[in-house]
């Protein structure tokens, strides 16, 4: 014990004497120890909101979402003189009823999704509308709830009520001096009484609003027969004199199952499913997404960026390491009659190389500390500006730290055990013998 402790105070106390050339030294494993911290801060972070942006689409869900194929696809009748037609694509009610036939007693929740309108608007104010008919059952599969108000009920459906639950963004637009709640506003030429308002959802400008195609903020949501018995299936479009006229029975279908694994089987069923009720098979009018492979691929992804940042890091703490190497050797030249005096005194090679490597050791102990106070305090000023500039989301795990000492300490091991042998491999009478 004794000796252990000399040693510690010879390697302290010549640190001490040159506290620039030791904290030069140990500002490589500084920085490199930050970069750690840092990097995988920004890895997790942008992992766990990319994971809760896909989350609220729903891991049990499969969504069938029409999509407009090419016009020469689709159409049911050409263009004729006056520039008109109609556009027929996308999920049908047939579609819907096959769906509910194959998934009876596998999928908990089947809900339609149909798009109606073009505009929603409240005294002066108006929007391009986002207006889906659909059932009570929407909220169990996409995730939101209601912030003021209710949601849909099956009063509704039955009664045709004219009744809509609003969007946040909605709300704040329309509504933004006063509670929405009762009041009217207008889809087209129709009115709808505000019976609820929902809470804000997370996919607003993020990638997973790029994935629905829309911002659920600004949805409003009526009863699927109203928006049936008062918008029908044609959506006419007029613009630079033609009219465009498009029949769409359903815009989407949430289909959602009570186990994760019944998932990705089920949306193969889903697929066949359309695929043997289509009357066109040419056509390409239907796509299937899947939250939860969605999620695994956004999982593998952020397990590949995240080791591609601390390989980068990594680079940084070799960087820090072999500038400890080139001091230490530096210093083993500097310090040669010394280590010949303590060998001539009785010390031996391992005396010597406790010496250095508890020099290095120190130095490397110390810049990991500073390192993950520096890292640390950068991931939350940028967690911290984040709220604001919407720039770096930063989470730090407590296991970046752990092992972000730890190789500090590696560093400080493997990079000084070399100018450590050097010392102890000397002649004593050659180091006697040097100026």
């Amino acid at each position: 014990m004794g000796f252990l402790l000399e040693t510690m105070r010879l390697g302290l106390t010549n640190l001490r004497l040159h506290m620039l050339r030791s904290f030069l030294t140990a500002l490589g494993i500084i920085l490199g120890i930050a970069a750690v911290i840092l990097m995988m801060a920004i890895a997790e972070g942008a992992k766990v909101q990319a994971l809760e942006q896909l989350e609220i689409l729903g891991a049990r869900n499969v969504i069938l979402r029409s999509v407009q194929p090419p016009e020469d696809a689709s159409m049911l009748g050409g263009q004729n003189s006056n520039t008109s037609w109609i556009n027929a694509y996308g999920l049908t009610r047939r579609d819907h009823y096959r769906l509910r036939e194959t998934f009876n007693g596998v999928a908990d929740y089947i809900v339609p999704m149909k798009l109606v309108g073009s505009t929603i608007s409240h005294d002066t104010r108006q929007l391009g509308s986002q207006t889906y008919g659909t059932t009570p059952d929407l909220p169990h599969c996409a995730n939101f709830n209601v912030a003021r108000g209710r949601y849909l009920t099956e009063a509704d459906i039955e009664e045709m009520s004219s009744v809509c639950v609003i969007g946040h963004m909605v709300a704040r637009q329309l509504f933004p001096l006063s509670d929405p709640v009762g009041k009217t506003i207008r889809v087209d030429s129709k009115s709808f009484r505000v019976v609820g308002v929902l809470a804000p959802i997370g996919l607003a400008g993020g990638a997973g609003s790029a994935l629905v195609g829309r911002d659920l903020n600004r949805d409003v949501h009526i009863p699927m027969t109203t928006a049936e018995g008062s918008f029908g299936d044609l959506i006419m479009k007029r613009s630079s004199g033609s009219r465009e006229n498009t029949a769409i029975e359903l815009s989407e279908v949430y289909v959602s199952f009570g186990h994760v694994e019944n998932v990705v089987p089920g949306s193969k069923v889903a697929e066949r499913v359309i695929e043997i009720g289509q009357t066109r098979p040419d056509r390409d009018d239907v796509e299937v997404i899947v939250p939860y492979e969605l999620i695994e691929n956004a999982k593998r992804m952020a397990r590949t960026w995240s080791n591609v940042m601390l390989a980068i890091a990594a680079i940084a703490l070799v960087v820090g390491g072999t500038g400890i190497m080139n001091i230490m050797l530096a210093s083993v030249t500097e310090r040669t009659r010394e280590i010949g005096i303590r060998r001539a005194l009785g010390a031996t090679r391992h005396h010597i190389i406790s010496q250095f490597l508890v020099e290095t050791g120190v130095l490397s102990l110390m810049g990991g500390v500073i390192g993950i106070g520096v890292g640390t305090g950068c991931a939350m000023a940028l967690r911290e500006f984040e709220t604001t500039a919407r720039l770096f989301p930063t989470m730090i795990t407590g296991w970046s730290i752990l092992v972000s000492f730890a190789v500090a300490c590696g560093v400080g091991i493997i990079f000084g055990m070399y100018p450590a042998n050097v010392a102890a491999q000397m002649d004593p009478i050659v180091a006697l013998r040097h100026d």
